[in-house]
């Protein structure tokens, strides 16, 4: 049996809660971490039934979507839904835990696995997270390189895109002179001395850094490690919000809308006016993505799909591209299995499975 807190690192190493927004509240929400974990039920939101079941099933954590608790709560006394499960989670010492915006913003995400529902290739981000890089450049003697490369890669850095291990090795010679009550490498106290170092850097995500430091540290055999962090105005390529790709082939905007209505089981449609044109490059949201609509504009799209648009947000597109609401849950629905995927992946023989409650509140008069 594993512990709850053995699970939940493992996702936040997928999707770190550093990625998610600002406004999210995704992470442990109720429960104890260090529990060992009976079983994990997987849905898009935590709702009463999908608590029902957990109890049943004998899983005390739920993993969801979407945040049990998204606004501050001021009472808990079980008048409103929310309450009544936070009420019955404890109660049951069930742990309720989010992966929210995080889990969007990652390429292999959200909008991944929608894009994989949909056929669409090359696919990169739509709206890249600005500022969420680093570089460590640090100086070590030659014999040492190797060994702390290998467990700085190990930590998490060197990660450029989808590319592991970069690196970059400049040669020169370190000068110091050990004080007392110092105890060096290399060299005598009290007289200069001078090591033939080299110059190390590497990028990292800016949430592994105390855990690259801690690694620095740990690895380095220089008493006194000297080192430089600085912040990268780089945008990540690989993080950020909604993806862009292309299809295979073009197809006829009612075409492209009958096969994500038919792939996605989605009733009803609503879009912009038809432009006439194909469609080979699209974007896409799971979920709220009104706000990127400039930037699917920008990127010379012939259609967007994402949900929760307002009346207004059909006319901006112009006629530039096509703009159709598929509906929150339609594009998230595939969440479940990209957890259970994963989960199942790493632990292959914990109790995981995804809810047998669909928990879409939005019903369709046809």
């Amino acid at each position: 049996m594993i512990r709850i807190a053995e699970i939940i690192n493992f996702l936040e190493t997928v999707a770190p809660l550093s990625l998610q927004e600002s406004y999210d509240n995704a992470g442990l929400l109720t429960g104890d971490p260090e529990q060992q974990c009976t079983g994990a039920i997987i849905s898009l939101d935590v709702t009463e039934a999908v608590l029902a079941e957990a109890i049943d099933k004998n899983c005390n954590l739920i993993i969801a979507h979407h945040p049990l608790i998204f606004r501050g709560l001021k009472r808990i006394s079980g008048a409103d839904p929310v309450g009544r499960i936070v009420i019955g989670a404890i109660r049951n010492d069930i742990a309720v835990y989010a992966i929210h915006t995080n889990l969007d913003n990652i390429v292999d995400g959200v909008n991944g696995r929608l894009a994989d529902r949909l056929g669409i290739l090359g696919r990169q981000v739509l709206q890249p997270v600005a500022y969420p890089l680093r570089k460590l450049s640090t100086f070590v003697p030659d014999a040492h390189l190797e060994t702390l490369r290998q467990a700085l890669f190990d930590a998490g850095a060197g990660h450029v895109g989808k590319y592991a291990g970069c690196s970059f090795v400049s040669s020169g010679t370190g000068s110091f002179t050990a004080g007392e009550g110092t105890n060096p490498f290399a060299g005598t106290k009290g007289k200069p001395h001078f090591e033939a170092e080299q110059k190390l850097e590497l990028i990292f995500q800016a949430h592994l850094e105390q855990r690259v430091l801690d690694t620095l540290f740990r690895t380095h055999p220089y008493e006194e490690v000297a080192y430089d962090i600085l912040r990268l105005e780089n945008s990540n390529m690989s993080v950020g919000s909604g993806l862009v790709g292309s299809f295979a082939e073009p197809m006829d905007e009612r075409a492209l809308m009958d096969m994500v209505s038919r792939t996605c089981n989605i009733p009803v449609i609503r879009h912009s006016p038809l432009t006439g044109r194909k469609v080979k490059r699209i974007a896409i949201c799971g979920g709220s993505g009104s706000f990127l609509i400039p930037k699917a504009i920008a990127a010379g799209v012939d259609a967007f799909l994402t949900a929760d648009l307002k009346y207004h947000d059909f006319f901006e597109p112009g006629g530039r591209m096509l703009l159709a609401d598929i509906g929150h849950y339609e594009g998230e629905q595939f969440t479940t299995a990209l957890l259970y995927d994963l989960i199942r992946e790493k632990f292959h023989t914990f109790a995981v499975q995804k809810t047998a409650f669909p928990s879409n509140p939005v019903n369709y008069h046809q």
